[in-house]
């Protein structure tokens, strides 16, 4: 497994954890730019995993970013755990491609202001805000880890 430094040119596939749905994003191939892409229901037969996993394969996913949440502080909780764990199913599905959890304090308040910016009204945005959140996610690890230099 490669480390967080080494950058493998590909898509990237940013994920939001929450107990009731899973948002998903999707970096282009050059990992500059991340778009929302679907929101899954969180399943306890682990369907939403078993789809996550085909979509790493359908886009031929090199990273998977999950979105690890922590209170302002740092800490981890109860929701960090849980996000721990998801990513954890997701890694034994996937072979080789790597998962790195990430910190995504704020991400879906960030999601939440950036829909609003752009008109969608609060009833619309519950239908999207998770894959919103993941693109955040995804978006924010994109450009903290994306070389900046020339070839």
């Amino acid at each position: 497994m490669s480390s967080p430094g080494d950058w493998v040119p590909g898509r990237r596939l940013g994920v939001d954890v929450g107990t009731v749905r899973v948002g998903v994003a999707l970096s282009d191939a050059t990992g500059f730019l991340a778009s929302p892409l679907e929101t899954l229901r969180r399943a306890k037969d682990g369907s939403d995993l078993d789809r996550l996993a085909a979509l790493v394969v359908e886009h031929e996913v090199v990273e998977v970013v999950v979105g690890e949440p922590r209170h302002l502080s740092g800490a981890s909780g109860a929701s960090a755990a849980d996000a721990g764990a998801y990513a954890g199913s997701l890694a034994t599905r996937i072979g080789d491609v790597p998962v790195r959890l990430v910190d995504e304090r704020l991400s879906t308040v960030t999601a939440a202001s950036s829909l609003r910016a752009r008109g969608v009204d609060a009833r619309r945005q519950r239908a999207v805000i998770d894959q919103e959140a993941a693109r955040v996610i995804l978006q924010s690890w994109l450009d903290r880890r994306r070389p900046t230099g020339g070839a």
